[in-house]
């Protein structure tokens, strides 16, 4: 394909393609950002409306959900409406979920306010993924995925470190103002940016799909994520694991008998696709989770600010974002294997000191620590993201977007809820009983910062589990940088 015909778009009339590649980075990083500051936030938002980390935690895991829920609809959308209609109704809908999200006068109203961005955030992160692949050559696409990996990390730099400075001086609901300029000027350029880029057909949207993928992924979250409340032996969590279940596998027989599937199984044909997809889901776990429970413990255990939580993840989220755009030059010249094996070792290594957390743990080393693992991550994200969607011809680009975005989200949310959880459970059933109080306060205090410590611990320990097996997987990597039997 020629630097002509990559600058054509479906209706055969030219555009700016470095024009149009700002703009959607702009609304990518707009809605990513805006996800990212809710980890720190959280402690002051449990604070006001006087919940725990499993109700809180819910901002982050109603967000994946609905994400879930969205990013295969999009799928579809994307073959029904053109790229630059997607794109401003996807700024428009962040712009009304934060509009309610600041308005929010209890948790319940601030959750429904999150969802409704999450549904702009699951029609922005595919559209861009697909047209990032489709406006590039596949000898170019890692350097197109590292864009897309700068973009992502940088709003997890101005996310955590933006919003802990906002909320020391003000509070959370100044923090979602702040995007709203940003989003008012992406869609207000976006007429003159965007294109259509993927051809449009007719695409019947299967509703019988969309409630029984609800049900599965909502089923199996809603499970995950009430262990901390009810126990896993709870009657709630067995029923909810068991309908989510029973609806994820008959979304899974629906999607390969029907002649028009919804979300195209196809895609995983591919060996390498497939790895990468359980890669990358596995990958959001670790990194989601951490996100997480750090800010938790730098606030709750050692009492440090909100901004100064921002701060000591800054450097991470620094590494990813000049990291990525390097690791997508190397990818395009070495392929895949050498970095993932290298970049899982870099993060499992990381990660395990985080098992030993202690009151007295040195901040800076905590700081070095997060950025090693940050830097692993940069090694595997987007560069197995993208070797997997090599292997897929053009005519699948969206449909393996929408896959990988749709099942990395899902496993990232299900994993997240379950450190989450464990992070609970543990420091629930290890809280002091409230009669020391009364007779040694300050006594009470410590075991109940200790009881918070060995929570945070055992996430680790989790996270630590999810790190190996996936540093496991990148062994059954082939180098496929000359793919010469793509699916079809």
């Amino acid at each position: 394909m020629t630097e002509s015909m990559r600058s054509i778009d479906c209706d055969g009339k030219p555009y700016n393609r470095f024009f149009l590649i700002v703009i959607l980075l702009v609304g990518t990083f707009c809605v990513v950002a805006n996800h990212t500051a809710i980890t720190t936030a959280l402690p002051g938002i449990m604070r006001d409306f006087h919940i725990d980390a499993d109700t809180g935690q819910w901002l982050t895991s109603g967000f994946l959900l609905m994400n879930g829920i969205m990013i295969p609809i999009t799928g579809l959308l994307m073959h029904r409406v053109s790229s630059k209609k997607l794109y401003m109704a996807a700024m428009l809908i962040f712009l009304a979920g934060t509009f309610l999200a600041i308005s929010a006068p209890n948790f319940p109203t601030l959750l429904i306010g999150r969802l409704v961005q999450a549904v702009a955030t699951g029609i922005m992160i595919p559209l861009m993924q697909t047209i990032l692949l489709l406006i590039f050559p596949k000898s170019k696409r890692g350097v197109a995925m590292g864009l897309d990996g700068l973009v992502l990390a940088f709003a997890r730099v101005i996310g955590p470190t933006g919003a802990g400075l906002i909320i020391d001086h003000f509070n959370w609901r100044v923090l979602f103002c702040a995007f709203i300029p940003i989003a008012l000027l992406a869609a207000l350029l976006a007429p003159a940016a965007m294109r259509k880029i993927v051809p449009l057909e007719q695409k019947s949207i299967d509703f019988v799909s969309i409630m029984l993928s609800t049900l599965g992924f909502g089923g199996l979250l809603y499970g995950f994520s009430s262990v901390g409340h009810h126990g896993w032996s709870s009657p709630i969590v067995i029923a909810a694991l068991a309908f989510g279940a029973i609806g994820l596998i008959g979304f899974i027989y629906r999607e390969l008998t029907i002649d028009n599937p919804m979300l195209n199984l196809r895609v995983f044909r591919s060996p390498l696709f497939s790895l990468s997809v359980v890669v990358g889901g596995i990958l959001m776990v670790v990194m989601f989770g951490a996100e997480l429970v750090l800010p938790l413990y730098i606030q709750n255990v050692r009492g440090e600010s909100a901004f100064f939580s921002g701060l000591v993840m800054l450097p991470g989220a620094l590494v990813m974002g000049l990291m990525s755009p390097v690791s997508g030059v190397i990818f395009d010249k070495i392929g895949i294997r050498q970095l993932a094996i290298t970049g899982m070792g870099l993060l499992t290594l990381g990660t395990i000191p985080f098992v030993f957390l202690t009151m007295s743990t040195q901040l800076g080393a905590i700081i070095i620590l997060y950025a090693v693992r940050f830097l692993g991550i940069s090694m595997v994200m987007m560069p197995m993201t993208t070797a997997g969607m090599n292997t897929l011809p053009n005519v699948l680009m969206s449909d393996g977007a929408a896959v990988t975005n749709t099942i990395r989200t899902i496993i990232g949310s299900i994993g997240t809820a379950i450190l989450i959880s464990v992070m609970s459970d543990v420091t629930k059933s290890e809280l002091p009983e409230k009669s020391i109080y009364g007779s040694d306060p300050a006594l009470f205090h410590l075991l109940k910062t200790d009881a918070a410590l060995n929570g945070v611990n055992a996430a680790f320990l989790v996270a630590i589990g999810f790190c190996v097996l996936t540093w496991a997987l990148t062994f059954f990597i082939k180098d496929t940088r000359q793919i010469t039997h793509p699916i079809r």
